[in-house]
């Protein structure tokens, strides 16, 4: 018997979805920064073995759009509650906000099953967490509540089986061979992205998108050429840095993780160019990706 299905993450920005999705799939698929927003995509890793097919899709954090980039994030969002056999819904506990009750009001009127994933626990007390069971509880009462820490691995082995006994008979949806439905270009585009996020401060990593334009392999080495894109002259200025410091950091750090993700020898070139507020364009985001 073969089972196979698609299990969706979802949850606010920052609760630890990516940092979950690349620990089942171990391996990194999706960039994680401490920083709100940093998934901008729906991201699909395929999860494999003889006899069975799991279909993750991390999703952008749930929020309250403001303008154009951030409204087609929350359409990622919104795709992503009609099409699932589990939701894998990731609460942070020490996230002191009021919870989503966007996410809350979708989670109880879709008919499939929930786990909810109590996460960071490791940052609480057993009372709190006793708490925290409860309240969610309530709040939705069909999921079952599992207390887990994605980012050092407690309670997150028990996942894979849980979602095993849920999903149902199936032959696989994708190639076995296959682990993500997103092309090489994309994966270099987030490293880059990645680093933006982690070495620049306040507005700049969210006025930046990346578009690698070459990615090209020739004796055994991958020639890439990137474009970071940004919003104005200023934010140019400060991308590329004193006598270009900042960007070659950005890039040596970039084509390390590449060079693991690749397995081969990385040559990479980064260039910036000005996009006139391109995350307020419709035209810009469709030809950006974000449909």
């Amino acid at each position: 018997m073969h089972k196979a299905g698609f299990v969706n993450i979802v949850g606010k920005p920052n609760a630890g979805k990516s940092t979950l999705l690349n620990q089942l799939m171990e391996e990194k698929l999706a960039i994680v920064t401490q920083k709100a927003q940093t998934t901008r995509h729906r991201i699909f890793g395929i999860y494999n073995e003889e006899d069975l097919q799991i279909v993750f899709s991390d999703t952008p954090g749930v929020l309250d759009a403001k303008y154009g980039l951030q409204e087609k994030m929350m359409d990622f969002v919104k795709d992503s509650l009609q099409d699932a056999d589990v939701f894998l819904f990731i609460v942070d506990v020490t996230d002191k906000a009021e919870p989503s009750e966007f996410l809350i009001d979708k989670l109880n009127k879709i008919p499939v099953p929930v786990l909810l994933l109590l996460n960071k626990v490791d940052q609480t007390t057993q009372e709190g967490l006793e708490k925290l069971v409860e309240e969610w509880h309530n709040r939705i009462p069909k999921a079952e509540i599992l207390p887990i820490s994605a980012l050092n691995a407690f309670n997150t082995d028990i996942i894979l089986p849980k979602l095993r006994s849920l999903l149902p008979e199936s032959p696989a949806y994708y190639d076995k061979e296959q682990y993500t439905d997103k092309p090489e270009r994309f994966f270099v585009n987030e490293a880059i992205r990645e680093k933006i996020l982690l070495n620049y401060e306040k507005e700049i990593p969210y006025s930046v998108e990346v578009v690698t334009e070459q990615f090209k392999e020739k004796e055994g080495i991958i020639f890439i050429d990137s474009i970071i894109y940004v919003e104005r002259d200023t934010q140019k200025g400060i991308i590329i840095g004193h006598k270009g410091d900042a960007i070659k950091k950005v890039g040596t750090e970039a084509r390390i993780d590449l060079e693991k993700f690749f397995s081969k020898k990385i040559h990479l070139n980064l260039f910036v160019k000005v996009k006139k507020d391109w995350r307020k364009n419709d035209r810009d985001l469709k030809n950006f990706g974000y449909r």
